[in-house]
């Protein structure tokens, strides 16, 4: 049972299943408590699958199975065993660890909630990749006591990806129309109030992805931040047994994930107790080769 007056401030400063530095915690120890350094550590680290061949990197076809890696102990593991150095030393873009969107904002996330402050992982859509666009994509949002709000920060947004895309504003706080966080994609386009085949990525796109990825961003919400190609419950249905009851959960889940704090024990509830939403003990992977049964330990802890 979900304690009804539970503290998500309290909640989201301790870490979880995937940012949980375990035995790697000491790495963390020492760097910058300022988010704008944060993130400049984040970017020496890590190199987007996407974006390397823009950096002028040609990846060998085995680093991209870093993508795979789940867990933040697991990639500070990598990171080091690529260069030893102190992760406040940025890494040569040949030495970094392979990642996408996700692996960003759940460092930075682990990061945060490391030195004590409330941080969560979001999965949605953003704007400023593509015209007319919603882009599948990760931000990581803190809590700014003294403004007594949820900042939403975009830790990939480098200077070299500024300048391609033409970023106007500041990545350390995204305006609310520069990423929409999948419930609330989810109840626009539900409503009619926008056109689901402008969300997704390359050829994926629809009502179907959106229902993906809020079922992604609840777990990430309950601290269960898994990959945006791992699949489970209702994200991993298709559209024709999508039963009323299904939308009627779905329409809920993505209400309390854009409510205020005081929704939090609500939304906690929901996902420990619907099956539909719970992240289980074997998820679905999907890849361009086919689709892996993975494990994942450790769940209830």
């Amino acid at each position: 049972m979900v304690d009804s007056t539970l503290d998500p401030l309290e909640y989201y400063t301790r870490p979880g299943l995937m940012t949980d530095a375990q035995e790697q915690a000491s790495l963390l120890a020492g760097l910058p408590t300022d988010v704008a350094a944060l993130c400049q550590v984040v970017q020496g680290l890590l190199l987007h699958m996407l974006w390397a061949e823009r950096y002028g990197v040609k990846l060998p076809p085995e680093r991209r199975q870093e993508t795979e890696i789940r867990r933040v102990a697991q990639k500070l593991r990598r990171i080091q065993e690529l260069d030893a150095r102190p992760l406040t030393v940025a890494r040569p873009l040949e030495r970094r660890v392979v990642s996408e969107c996700r692996d960003f904002s759940t460092l930075l996330c682990a990061m945060l909630r490391y030195q004590g402050v409330p941080a969560r992982a979001r999965c949605g859509f953003a704007t400023y990749f593509l015209p007319d666009h919603y882009e599948d994509h990760w931000v990581c949002e803190y809590w700014q006591a003294e403004e007594g709000r949820w900042v939403m920060v975009d830790a990939q947004l480098d200077q070299f990806q500024r300048q391609v895309l033409g970023i106007q504003f500041d990545p350390l706080d995204v305006p609310s129309d520069g990423f929409l966080p999948a419930g609330k994609a989810w109840l626009l386009c539900r409503a009619g109030q926008a056109d689901p085949q402008k969300f997704g990525i390359f050829d994926m796109h629809g009502l179907w992805f959106i229902r993906g990825d809020l079922v992604r961003d609840v777990a990430a919400l309950n601290k269960t931040e898994l990959l945006p190609w791992d699949g489970w419950g209702l994200a991993d249905k298709e559209d024709k047994d999508i039963s009323p009851a299904d939308l009627a959960l779905l329409d809920q889940a993505a209400t309390l994930t854009m409510a205020d704090n005081r929704a939090f024990p609500a939304l906690r509830a929901l996902y420990e107790n619907d099956a539909r939403l719970r992240v289980p003990p074997v998820i679905k992977s999907y890849h361009d080769t086919g689709v892996e049964m993975v494990e994942i330990g450790g769940l209830g802890c």
